[in-house]
């Protein structure tokens, strides 16, 4: 399973809201609604977020083994 419980993270760190990634960066409130409740997005979007905060993917996601 991908938890983007590391975005969250990385957002504090950064100081960037969710309402910030809406309005400067154009982030639908649909791809927010996916990564909060760690449904699936498009490799783009990781992408995106990656450039968007200026990190790596697994500052963005991680994997964990399903039990």
């Amino acid at each position: 399973m991908i938890s983007y419980e590391p975005l969250w993270k990385t957002l504090k760190r950064k100081n960037v809201t969710t309402y910030k990634l809406i309005k400067d960066y154009n982030l639908s409130r649909g791809i927010l609604d996916k990564l909060k409740h760690d449904r699936n997005v498009n490799v783009d979007t990781i992408g995106k977020l990656c450039e968007m905060l200026d990190c790596r993917v697994e500052d963005v996601m991680e994997y964990r083994k399903d039990v």
